[in-house]
């Protein structure tokens, strides 16, 4: 069984029924958002050595965590079973950064979190839900975790304002997502002739390396033409095997990274950059690309002969604070490649000067 239908099914079963009986009038909110492969659907049977298990989230009005979230917890530690469907109620969490932090109370013997909308997303994301948000905001959210709270499942919605505040973080608003298309863009095009160049010279893994870095590059384009956040480095082949587009391109990025010999990566990429090249066309967000792939200068290294678009994104932008962003680096998803420093929270927030 899947973690989160494991999950939904204890909550039914055993957790509902708990909490209707020792407080019928509380409203609450339960889920299994955030960190964890489960709340992605893709974890597996190596995925229950650690951190997986019967948990999720129990979320609370602020003035009910107040009054409340002692009683909850102790009721819970006195009445859930020892188990359930074969696994512990209580296990240990190996906390990571971008986890839920140390318990405070050693006391509580399950790991069902009874915390607030408000603190979840202030802890997890860094803002304030309710707030209007601004680009450098969106711009520094690590987009694993804009993925991780928009996906899993809400098992009960009493409090009528965890799934608004979900929708609110569905994907980027439009402008963000122009600015970001026009980043990596920018990206695709600082290396499109180097597989060839440096195969060329004798260098075949020099040009291997290159031609993967292009891959990954022309997949992360791939997530936003279709408006999906990507999950970071571990799920981000499975997550692009779901995506519409993978059907024609994953068998030609397949066969480049496999291929030996530089020019037939580079005839590879050239046959990706045109099928990205009408995918992004079929978007109709700006005036077509030409679809030419023709030789780098006097070279015979194919490339991209229009790099009209970036300008093209740039100039389709209407929101001064993002017009008013000067550099293509796009979000820090697009430039910092470790999730350890996507999930260190203060220099995320240091890094919002970079949009400002």
């Amino acid at each position: 069984m899947k973690g989160l239908e494991l999950n939904e099914f204890f909550y039914n079963r055993i957790v509902a029924e708990i909490l209707k009986s020792n407080f019928p009038n509380l409203k609450y909110s339960a889920a299994l958002i955030g960190w964890g492969s489960e709340v992605l659907g893709f974890d597996d049977e190596v995925s229950a050595d650690h951190n997986w298990g019967l948990r999720f989230q129990t979320f609370l009005s602020n003035r009910d965590y107040t009054n409340q979230s002692d009683a909850v917890n102790q009721v819970l530690n006195e009445q859930l079973p020892a188990q359930f469907q074969g696994f512990p109620i209580g296990f240990e969490i190996r906390v990571n950064k971008d986890q839920r932090g140390e318990r405070k109370d050693k006391r509580i013997k399950h790991n069902i979190d009874v915390e607030t909308i408000k603190g979840f997303f202030s802890r997890y994301l860094g803002c304030q839900p309710d707030a209007k948000l601004s680009a450098a905001a969106w711009l520094t959210f690590p987009e694993h975790k804009l993925l991780a709270v928009t996906s899993g499942k809400v098992f009960y919605d009493g409090l009528d304002k965890l799934e608004r505040t979900r929708q609110k973080f569905e994907y980027y608003p439009r402008d963000i997502w122009l600015y970001m298309l026009a980043a990596q863009w920018t990206k695709i095009f600082e290396e499109q002739a180097f597989a060839g160049r440096s195969g060329q010279t004798g260098d075949e893994l020099g040009s291997a390396l290159i031609a993967a870095r292009q891959i990954k590059n022309l997949m992360r384009l791939c997530f936003l033409i279709e408006r999906k956040y990507a999950p970071y480095s571990k799920w981000f082949g499975k997550a692009f095997s779901k995506l519409s587009c993978a059907g024609e391109l994953k068998p030609v990025f397949e066969n480049i990274l496999q291929s030996k010999d530089w020019r037939a990566r580079q005839n590879g990429l050239a046959e990706a950059y045109k099928i990205i090249i009408r995918l992004y066309n079929d978007l109709k967000i700006t005036s077509p690309i030409n679809e030419e792939v023709g030789e780098y200068f006097s070279r015979p290294f194919p490339v991209i002969k229009d790099e009209s678009v970036v300008e093209k994104l740039r100039a389709a932008i209407t929101v001064e604070e993002i017009k008013n962003i000067r550099h293509n680096l796009g979000s820090v998803n697009q430039f910092v490649g470790s999730s350890s420093q996507l999930n260190d929270t203060a220099l995320i927030e240091r890094l919002k000067v970079l949009y400002q």
